[in-house]
């Protein structure tokens, strides 16, 4: 006779600790970010003889605002193009890749059952899109990610310009600054490099019980987990 064996019962932090970490760490770097780019701003400031604020007033500042998003967006852009790209290329022997010839579990066409999300059981138009809603998620969050980028940094130039007593300029003339599309591009060719190293060192190297690996013994060309 087969006995029914429950699983053990695991702590929330058990079953949602790699959220909370990260989370949890972006919430202090953030919050030090915060602290650290207030007093940065104000000796800016304080530097061309203007008036210093608090820090209350600098989380509403150009200058927060530009350095938070300018990071966001770089980050939801990377994630965007590599949730996508993943679909139809490939990289021999990477981790990060799926198989080069063999049918994969996420190519699958999705099927109705009491326990698939409730748009597969919809169909139609609303299976169409939340079959490719983690890309729609990314792409949204980096396009409100770089207005805002775009906003932060314009307001920061304009006060920047105020304190040498220069004009100010419009969103539009603004964009047609080099100033923006320096802060731009130096953070997504980071992001471009990163995703490139983990792709490319998966091939490689290894990390034993992380699933970004493949296992230990695992031959260099073979691609996939």
């Amino acid at each position: 006779m087969t006995m029914n064996v429950k699983p053990p019962k695991r702590s929330f932090f058990y079953r949602n600790g790699l959220t909370i970490v990260f989370l949890s760490l972006f919430i202090i770097t953030l919050a030090a970010q915060g602290l650290t780019g207030w007093k940065q701003h104000n000796a800016d400031l304080k530097e061309n003889h203007a008036q210093e604020i608090g820090l209350g007033t600098y989380l509403r500042s150009g200058h927060f605002i530009s350095a938070t998003f300018e990071n966001f967006e770089s980050e939801f852009l990377q994630m965007a193009l590599y949730v996508m790209l993943t679909v139809s290329l490939r990289q021999i022997g990477s981790a990060e890749s799926k198989k080069l010839d063999e049918p994969e579990e996420v190519d699958r066409t999705p099927k109705p059952s009491p326990d698939a999300p409730w748009s597969v059981r919809q169909g139609g138009w609303i299976l169409k899109i939340y079959s490719n809603s983690l890309s729609i998620c990314f792409a949204l969050l980096f396009f409100a990610s770089w207005a805002l980028h775009l906003y932060g940094s314009w307001q920061n130039h304009n006060v920047e310009q105020l304190a040498k007593h220069l004009p100010t300029i419009t969103v539009m003339a603004y964009l047609a600054e080099p100033e923006f599309w320096f802060e731009t591009f130096q953070n997504w060719q980071s992001e471009f490099l990163s995703v490139a190293s983990i792709v490319f060192f998966t091939i490689y190297l290894r990390q034993k019980g992380s699933p970004e690996s493949k296992p230990v013994d695992a031959p260099h060309l073979e691609t996939g987990k």
